[in-house]
């Protein structure tokens, strides 16, 4: 029996993308590449919307 969502499926098509932040896990914030927090840039916050990065949701179903 063949389930009925796999006739639809498509496989995930991944996009070269890149933030324009890294992930400091010493820090556990999102640094620019001035070293400032990505969270302070408000310009950036209102491009994004967010700053946010998976590392704490690996462990954390609430983030």
């Amino acid at each position: 029996m063949h389930q009925f969502a796999l006739n639809y499926s498509r496989p995930v098509q991944r996009t070269e993308e890149s933030a324009p932040y890294i992930y400091d896990p010493e820090l556990q914030l999102n640094l620019l590449s001035d070293g400032n927090p990505a969270a302070h840039d408000h310009a950036l916050l209102r491009e994004l919307s967010t700053t946010t990065s998976t590392a704490g949701s690996k462990t954390h179903f609430d983030d």
